[in-house]
């Protein structure tokens, strides 16, 4: 089987950075799989409030559902690191598009690298809906 390989962009938009909490720990005492999709999450819902949009709006519940996650783990994160999580979006399409992260430690050591793919959803309706053409602007780094 061939192995995930996640490819990085040339350019980020935003870093963040996300403290590793004990409970972000396995029983090998380093990041454990399922908490760095927690702080993958975290990282996307500051990305989207940096571009101006929510992952969800519990107004008029129009927001953006997840349609797939790829992960390439490339190093161990452990208790004291501060994740700095890079993100850019790529493949930006009429319904959706991709974060890109790129995750390393605070001295710059490689932690992962992942993809989210991005739909934008109408949860009271449960379909899909056009990407707004002004944020597909910001997701490109265009304004």
């Amino acid at each position: 089987m061939p192995r995930v390989k996640v490819a990085l962009p040339d350019t980020f938009l935003l870093t963040v950075e996300i403290p590793l909490r004990i409970t972000d720990l396995n029983y090998g005492a380093h990041l454990g799989n399922d908490a760095l999709l927690g702080i993958l999450h975290e990282a996307r819902v500051q990305f989207l409030r940096f571009l101006g949009q929510v992952e969800l709006d519990p107004t008029t519940h129009i927001g953006h559902i997840m349609a797939d996650v790829a992960i390439e783990y490339k190093g161990e994160g452990f208790y004291g690191d501060t994740l700095q999580v890079q993100m850019a979006a790529a493949d930006v399409t009429k319904y959706g598009f991709d974060v890109v992260y790129w995750v390393k430690n605070q001295e710059g050591r490689e932690i992962a690298r992942a993809k989210t793919g991005m739909l934008c959803f109408d949860y009271g309706t449960r379909k899909l809906r056009p990407l707004d053409e002004a944020y597909a602007r910001r997701l490109r780094g265009e304004g």
